[in-house]
């Protein structure tokens, strides 16, 4: 069966473009999850135009706490320091570099 996988990257884009916390990634987060998507996905990128570092963290605590049967994806771009750091403040088997 195919997984839905709700990409939030351009929610955080709006909300940094607006320097407003709203859009919260969170709250959409708790949207699309309680909407029945299967998980969540993010692309986490150095200049943190889209997904910002303090973003990893809370979304991992949204899944865990409160969405334990679903899936938080991180698919970072191919720089070491940012994945490792991705990985250890969620300790997420699905992050990929």
């Amino acid at each position: 069966m195919t997984a839905l996988s709700v990409n939030l990257n351009k929610v955080a884009l709006l909300r940094n473009q607006r320097d407003l916390p709203w859009p919260s990634v969170v709250g959409i987060g708790r949207v699309v999850l309680d909407a029945g998507a299967d998980g969540i996905t993010v692309h986490p990128r150095p200049d943190e135009r889209h997904i910002r570092r303090s973003d990893v963290p809370e979304l991992a605590a949204l899944v865990k706490d409160e969405y334990p049967d679903k899936e938080f994806n991180i698919e970072a771009i191919r720089m070491m320091s940012f994945s490792i750091l991705c990985w250890q403040q969620t300790r997420s088997s699905d992050v990929c570099a």
